[in-house]
């Protein structure tokens, strides 16, 4: 262990707080909490660790901690800090899932919505739905039992809601805020576990029907009484009372981890969440900070009791969200947890071998990659490919793998500016400088591995100016393709050397995907300028189509191509003159 590391080892402090995990660039790769600052980071150095948290060991230099009054205090701050830093290897706010809500919009003429994202704008929200069919069908159903308005935007006359009566057009008509709150409040009723009394409700009425002979008023309230039996009693009652509340659990082995959570809404489990992530920390520790994160960073709707297993802080959960929670020792809400639990080992195992096939695929060909070409494992590739079809247009473009994944949101495009004509090297040399002197000017982590799309020529072109212009020694490597446009040969070093490298290995075929990804990037890249480029010279010099006309005719079109293929009165009716429109046709339409 480096001497400063264990320096700083030796003088943390026994106070809780938070802990900033360094990699040799200086980025922060993970963030931590814990009770006992000095007992927790060294736990780090010592002792013996499953792969992944070896590996994270392994790339740590430096750390800094952050001394906090409170356990309480350290986790809302390592919320925080996650979210700041977005480190490497704190994956629990990665996922995208959402799930499907219903809301009453907080506007004087509410609406009653279908939405995947739970905001604070004083809306009431319903959910989450088990799937979107089952809160599009609900949604439905209410729709024809409570005719709130419906448009986003108040129209200047009414539309065919008001007509099928599931509006009453406040657009046109003056609704009255009594109505409006009558029918919010029946719509809160209904989804609060009150369909029963709605659905009485309407069986009398439908009696009543019977009995006076309107026999078509009648079937339209059986057809709604039964659409409510059939969206809303499904599923069996799970618990006795209707509170609604998340059931948490979870297990872990092998670095992993997965987190189960039931939702339960009027006494049901109606939809479950699973999420399965490496973690590094202390179980307990870090099933408090998932905790945290789902309510407060990924906004789920909070119910009104959260039930969790054994070992997760209750206070803590009861003092960060504001709302009840519990640790059940007996009963229907332990068994909830109990099932909970079985599930999160079930989903777990069932995980791992699709885990370690993954790994054997991204991670374990990374490393063996490294081990190939005699450098470091390269954890971050960044690959490029120069596109310039017919001497065209000339673009390239950077493509992203972090532990042998794409890692498409640090994608970059590049119009090449200061060579004239199709030139290669000179275009590699361009990027590959404007690439990594911005890195070097914003301070950005350096790749283990740049791979260019080309032999030796485009090597020492990038070599040049990463070594002789800005001093930077970042191994590159080159991808050389044969007759048939396949991954052929690697290269690498100064000068390049052939590096063997069997064709049904995993290195080879994390080459391959990166090859295809960036040749992918290109070359859609490049279809795209030249499109705009010949969309932009056909037109430039017609009377009548200036830069606002163009950007109006690609938005409504577009491309090019669909632009070509649409008729003299498809072009009018996108806002052009006729006599305009005839001279875009003849211009798109001319042989030049």
């Amino acid at each position: 262990m480096m001497g400063t590391l264990k320096q700083k080892l030796a003088i943390l402090p026994d106070q809780p707080g938070c802990y900033l995990m360094k990699n040799e660039h200086g980025k922060i790769i993970y963030v931590g909490k814990a009770k006992v600052l000095k007992n927790r980071v060294r736990s780090y150095f010592t002792g013996s660790h499953d792969g992944k948290t070896q590996r994270l060991v392994s790339e740590i230099t430096d750390f800094e901690y952050i001394v906090t009054s409170t356990e309480m205090e350290a986790l809302v701050l390592e919320m925080n800090l996650i979210k700041k830093h977005d480190p490497r290897y704190n994956v629990m706010l990665k996922d995208d899932k959402s799930y499907p809500y219903l809301k009453i919009t907080a506007e004087k003429h509410p609406r009653l919505v279908y939405t995947r994202k739970v905001l604070k704008d004083r809306g009431k929200y319903f959910g989450p739905f088990v799937n979107a069919f089952a809160a599009q069908e609900t949604k439905k159903l209410l729709d024809r039992l409570y005719p709130l308005r419906k448009c986003d935007t108040m129209p200047k006359k009414v539309c065919l809601y008001y007509h099928i009566g599931q509006c009453l057009g406040p657009c046109v008509y003056d609704v009255p805020d009594e109505e409006n709150e009558k029918m919010v409040q029946s719509i809160l009723r209904f989804l609060s576990g009150g369909f029963e009394e709605v659905k009485s409700d309407l069986t009398e009425k439908m009696l009543a029907a019977s009995e006076d002979l309107n026999f078509e008023r009648a079937k339209e309230l059986r057809d709604q009484i039964q659409h409510i039996e059939a969206v809303m009693e499904k599923q069996k009652m799970m618990t006795a009372d209707l509170v609604d509340r998340d059931v948490f659990a979870y297990d872990f082995d092998k670095g992993w981890m997965c987190v189960q959570v039931f939702f339960v809404r009027q006494g049901k489990v109606i939809a479950r969440d699973v999420s399965v992530f490496p973690f590094y920390g202390e179980a307990e520790e870090d099933m408090l900070t998932f905790i945290g994160q789902f309510y407060l960073q990924k906004n789920h709707l909070l119910p009104k009791e959260i039930l969790l297993p054994a070992g997760v802080d209750a206070d803590m959960v009861k003092q960060l969200l504001n709302v009840k929670a519990l640790q059940p020792k007996k009963g229907q809400k332990k068994e909830l947890v109990d099932l909970a639990k079985r599930n999160a080992t079930l989903a777990l195992n069932e995980k791992f071998s699709l885990i370690e096939q993954d790994e054997a695929r991204t991670i374990k060909a990374v490393e063996q990659l490294g081990e190939q070409l005699g450098i470091p494992a390269p954890y971050r590739i960044e690959a490029f490919d120069n596109s310039n079809i017919q001497g065209t247009n000339p673009v390239s473009a950077m493509v992203v793998f972090q532990d042998g994944k794409p890692y498409k949101k640090e994608y970059r495009k590049y119009k090449i500016k200061t060579v004239e004509g199709p030139d290669d090297y000179a275009s590699m040399k361009e990027v590959v400088r404007r690439r990594y002197a911005r890195m070097l000017k914003e301070g950005l982590e350096p790749p283990g591995l740049i791979i260019i799309d080309g032999g030796k020529g485009q090597i020492k072109a990038a070599q040049d100016v990463l070594e002789n212009e800005l001093n930077l020694f970042i191994p590159v490597a080159g991808l050389a393709k044969d007759d048939k446009h396949r991954t052929s040969q690697l290269w690498t070093g100064d000068p390049p050397e052939y590096v063997p490298l069997a064709r049904n290995s995993q290195p080879f075929y994390l080459l391959q995907r990166i090859q295809d990804e960036v040749h992918r990037f290109a070359l859609s890249f490049h279809r795209q300028v030249r499109s705009k480029g010949m969309f932009e010279s056909k037109l430039d010099e017609i009377a009548g189509v200036g830069e606002k006309r163009k950007k109006a005719l690609m938005r409504h079109f577009g491309s090019l191509k669909k632009m070509k293929e649409a008729s003299l009165e498809e072009i009018v009716a996108a806002g052009v003159p006729r006599p305009t429109a005839e001279l875009i046709v003849a211009a798109l339409n001319s042989e030049e």
